[in-house]
């Protein structure tokens, strides 16, 4: 694609032959993206969509490190919710408590902490009794008592 466009020709057209030959040759099945469809275009234009995206891939957080871990406190309290087994929810309190207690000991830049460690026994028999309670519910549905 070094070649100048000739004299007398339309600046159009030139391009036009050009992307038609390097679609004959086939060199846009090398590009990164080939056969994948093409990202969203209703949404508003954003000035800075290139900064969130590369925020976004690189995993920055824009939360200061206390309102992170804060809301990593909550995500974890969801994901004891989910949980299918006791083992599975000490080690997702294990390791937010882990990550609190090292926040309490330094504490982060930003606003304040507000957090202390989960109570895993405490957290543990609310888990089970939700459990149980699923548990009930789902029964009562199959017996037709619902």
């Amino acid at each position: 694609m070094t070649e100048r466009k000739p004299p007398g020709v339309s600046f159009e057209s030139f391009v036009d032959k050009q992307i038609r030959e390097a679609a004959e040759r086939g060199e846009f099945r090398k590009l990164p993206g080939f056969g994948r469809p093409l990202a969203d275009d209703s949404a508003p234009y954003d000035e800075l969509w290139w900064i969130k995206r590369k925020l976004h891939r690189e995993g920055a957080s824009v939360l200061p490190p206390a309102l992170a871990l804060r809301k990593e406190a909550e995500d974890a309290r969801e994901a004891v919710d989910r949980a299918v087994s006791e083992a599975q929810v000490r080690r997702i309190l294990g390791e937010i408590n882990t990550k609190i207690a090292e926040a309490l000991r330094r504490p982060p830049a930003g606003p304040p902490l507000n957090l202390t460690p989960f109570d895993v026994e405490a957290t543990l028999a609310e888990w089970r009794a939700a459990r149980a309670a699923r548990a009930a519910r789902a029964a009562r549905k199959t017996d037709g008592r619902a």
